[in-house]
């Protein structure tokens, strides 16, 4: 792993995810997993089972790496320990109301992920001072901890931690924030600052625990491309990403950002500040591998390439196809990382990862060859 974000040549392509949803690794590991575990979690979380959830990322996680072989496992910060975590006001069977006043919506459609559907009115003087030290507990990075202490001597580690740069859910929402980007813009940097300031907390403290990398996830565009639009990503939220990547290297990590969509017109931004590897390629909208490489190689090293969409509906042969392009156009030269375009979503056909695992192992030696 390290050999690829170096643009050197390893031995193979490595191979890792982001994110695994509860049903692929209940079907891997036999289990019935916390991890990512959609509504099983959040009545678990409700019930006093903080530390069951706990554990089972840890279990879960490491057992995932030794089953599916992988370089490098991510790995989240969780919930601080607490004696309660009452149940909220419960406005239907999937829906409530949460202790910031938001409405969440509990999706059994999109696989077992809330959505925050209504957000309670916010104004400047709500958000937190930026200029007020941040305060993070020791066990919000339990997890991290663990997972470092099982599989830091062999594995690559990555800490994913609270990503402030474009803090549009812990605010008013998608369309509200990007809207005051233009109508309000002490708002959006004043909330920029002060979830940028917890980040930059987040990494220190992962580093200190003897992580390799940190990653962030908040995304920065959809299909057309950023979502706020170039211009507006360089004034409000590219210092603050410097600022996250700085950090992270003055403490001796690599530092990866997660954001799918069409990022053509901000990959030169990535570059100029330092991103280490960029996570989230999404080939079917234009996030051509081959054309990436040509302009990228030994400047950025790539992670992902076989979109989510094959992995749930496609056939092992689309799969097979999708991993002999990412390798054949994105490894030579070192640089590249195998992974899902995203994360392994609900609804992943496990035949269809393992056969992009297979074809990883089957393709991936060093040197690369012409198939």
């Amino acid at each position: 792993m390290i050999a690829a974000l170096e643009h050197t040549e390893p031995d193979r392509v490595p191979i890792g995810e982001l994110a695994v949803d509860w049903d692929t690794t209940d079907r891997a590991l036999g289990i019935e997993t916390f991890y990512r575990g959609g509504w099983r979690e959040l009545t678990a979380l409700w019930e006093g089972r903080r530390d069951e959830i706990v554990d089972s990322c840890v279990r879960d996680l490491t057992g995932l790496v030794k089953k599916f072989e992988w370089d490098f496992v991510v790995v989240p910060t969780v919930h601080p320990k607490r004696d309660h975590y009452p149940k909220p006001e419960m406005l239907g069977e999937y829906c409530w109301r949460d202790a910031k006043g938001r409405v969440c919506q509990f999706s059994l459609d999109l696989g077992g992920h809330a959505m925050v559907t209504e957000y309670p009115p916010m104004t400047i003087d709500d958000l937190p001072d930026p200029d007020m030290p941040v305060h993070l507990e020791n066990s919000e990075f339990e997890a991290i901890s663990r997972v470092v202490e099982q599989l830091g001597n062999t594995h690559f580690v990555v800490a994913r931690v609270p990503d402030g740069t474009f803090p549009w859910r812990d605010t008013v929402g998608m369309a509200d924030f990007l809207e005051r980007m233009l109508t309000e813009p002490e708002f959006i940097r004043k909330a920029i600052a002060g979830g940028t300031k917890r980040t930059l907390a987040a990494i220190k403290a992962a580093a200190s625990l003897k992580v390799d990398a940190v990653v962030i996830t908040v995304d920065y565009c959809d299909n057309r491309g950023p979502l706020m639009g170039p211009r507006l990503f360089r004034e409000f939220v590219l210092a603050p990403l410097a600022e996250c990547v700085r950090t992270a290297h003055n403490h001796g990590i690599y530092f990866i950002k997660h954001s799918d969509g069409n990022h053509w017109s901000i990959l030169d931004d990535f570059v100029a500040v330092g991103v280490d590897g960029w996570q989230g390629i999404q080939p079917r909208i234009g996030m051509d591998l081959r054309l990436l490489k040509e302009k990228y190689a030994g400047k950025l090293a790539l992670i992902g390439g076989v979109n989510c969409d094959t992995l749930t509906i496609g056939t092992t042969e689309e799969v097979e196809q999708e991993v002999r392009y990412a390798i054949r156009h994105a490894a030579p030269g070192g640089g590249y990382v195998m992974c899902s375009g995203n994360t392994l979503m609900h609804g992943t056909k496990f035949e269809n990862y393992m056969g992009m695992l297979a074809a990883t192992r089957k393709y991936g030696r060093y040197p690369i060859g012409v198939w």
